[in-house]
């Protein structure tokens, strides 16, 4: 009797412990499963036909192609990207897509050329005895980095204009929407100059659309939220003065030590309106994964846009395919975005294209339903996530 009672107790505690083991093993499961498919949703997708576009056989344009401004209007996505050519000086090249993937539209000459840089008899100098130099961003100088807006039909595109350390100037170029379609680029009107000389300000751009009547421009994303409100960007450094901005070594400033985002680089595309608030983009690197540009997002106030509502708990971008690896390694800098309708889509949804450069040498794109995006960013903004990160996935 005794020997039977125990194999009963034996058996049933088999029993409890198979019953266990798989409701623990389906609940663990369920549970993990939750929170992938929450750290994910934040995550853009990033295209299987990346990089989607590539330097080319053209002088001016054969070292790099990279870091896109992007538009979206007349039904089709329009690019202005930085090419830098055999002869290490950045330039704006052009090209359109139908579907925003596929490019089937590409200018075979630049779209704009800064002239009359102050020490460009230098470049072919420095150049010959310092093939392996690049000062910024592979290129010796000319117009980097663009982001482009249209505001009452017209086209406006923020660009850097580099020719050395000593010179580096936020500045704009604007044409009219008509002339932009026709691919009219003799028509550009600037650069405009619009940050101080003797400063180095980076990753400037402007709001899509006036802010109580004045042009927005957003200059700063650490360690305050900057935008200059102004009537008339055309005179900045004529009869306006040119815009302040905090002026300091990024390094110096205050860490976010327990987050991905310890040392924040600047604003990436111009921002995007959202009936949750304005969607920004903006570049940082994690001081326990250093050399690594990633890219994060924030909602701010439409009201007041220089007040964070939600911010990223995790990248949305990380350079981890070879694409952004094989030029300058760990490597993506995104300056355009654009949010394309269910019109054009075909779906019930508005879909999000960020594009970005990768590895200071392709240009690439990555996609989200935009709704499912800003409900991620929300949630993932949340404290009880900020544990959970990409480690899961």
């Amino acid at each position: 009797m005794d020997i039977l009672f125990l194999i009963h107790i034996i058996a049933l505690l088999f029993s409890f412990f198979v019953i266990g083991a798989v409701l623990g093993a389906v609940f663990s499961e369920i549970f993990r499963h939750k929170i992938v498919v929450v750290v994910r949703r934040l995550l853009l997708n990033k295209s299987d036909s990346n990089p989607i576009l590539k330097p080319g056989t053209n002088v001016w344009a054969a070292e790099a192609v990279m870091n896109p401004a992007a538009a979206f209007f007349d039904g089709r996505t329009h690019l202005i990207y930085r090419a830098i050519g055999s002869d290490g000086v950045s330039r704006l090249g052009y090209a359109s897509s139908a579907d925003g993937i596929v490019f089937d539209k590409q200018l075979p000459y630049p779209a704009f050329v800064a002239t009359r840089l102050h020490r460009s008899h230098m470049h072919n100098i420095e150049r010959r005895y310092s093939l392996t130099l690049y000062p910024s961003g592979g290129s010796w100088g000319g117009c980097e980095d663009p982001r482009m807006v249209m505001i009452d039909g017209r086209v406006y595109v923020t660009i850097n204009i580099f020719d050395g350390w000593n010179f580096i100037r936020v500045a704009f170029i604007s044409i009219a929407e008509d002339d932009f379609l026709a691919e009219q680029f003799d028509k550009w009107e600037g650069p405009h100059l619009i940050s101080p000389p003797g400063q180095i300000h980076k990753n400037w751009v402007l709001f899509p659309e006036k802010i109580g009547g004045r042009f927005a421009i957003l200059h700063s994303i650490t360690p305050n939220v900057e935008i200059a409100f102004l009537d008339d960007i055309e005179n900045v450094g004529i009869t306006e003065p040119f815009v302040e901005s905090w002026v300091g070594a990024r390094d110096c400033l205050p860490a976010r030590d327990d987050s991905w985002d310890s040392f924040v680089r600047g604003a990436g595309p111009p921002p995007i309106r959202t009936d949750r608030g304005w969607l920004l983009f903006y570049h940082a690197i994690d001081n326990r994964d250093p050399g690594r540009y990633k890219l994060g997002a924030m909602l701010l106030d439409l009201a007041d846009p220089t007040k964070v509502l939600y911010r990223a708990a995790a990248p949305v971008i990380s350079p981890d395919e070879y694409y952004e690896n094989d030029g300058k390694p760990g490597i993506v800098y995104a300056c355009g975005a654009v949010v394309r309708t269910s019109t054009e889509l075909g779906t019930g949804d508005k879909k999000l294209f960020v594009y970005y450069g990768g590895a200071d040498k392709v240009v690439c794109v990555a996609t989200s339903p935009l709704n499912h995006f800003l409900d991620a960013l929300v949630e993932g903004s949340q404290a009880s996530l900020t544990a959970v990160p990409a480690q899961i996935v």
